[in-house]
């Protein structure tokens, strides 16, 4: 059973790496969007702007939001806490 866990959260760290590489990249691509609205200007700038404002950004936090969840799920899979408090032994 514990064989199986560890197979599974292998498959979700590997969607989990390349779901978070992949929003990262278009993380990048919005700031150069928004990099070349400033150096084009005028209208096509509010458009450029408006385009990544309202269809790139929604879906990368909800994109990165899911893939959170999916990290998190696959570090309590693995048996990893690393998200909890440790007890240090003071010797």
């Amino acid at each position: 059973m514990k064989s199986m866990l560890n197979k599974i959260a292998d498959i979700f760290r590997i969607i989990f790496g390349y779901g978070i590489m992949i929003t990262l990249f278009v993380g990048g691509a919005t700031f150069f969007g928004y990099l070349a609205a400033l150096i084009i200007g005028g209208e096509t700038a509010a458009a450029i702007c408006t385009f990544i404002y309202k269809k790139l950004v929604p879906v990368m936090i909800k994109t990165t939001t899911s893939l959170v969840l999916l990290g998190l799920v696959t570090m309590y899979l693995s048996g990893e806490m690393a998200l909890t408090a440790a007890k240090k032994n003071k010797n």
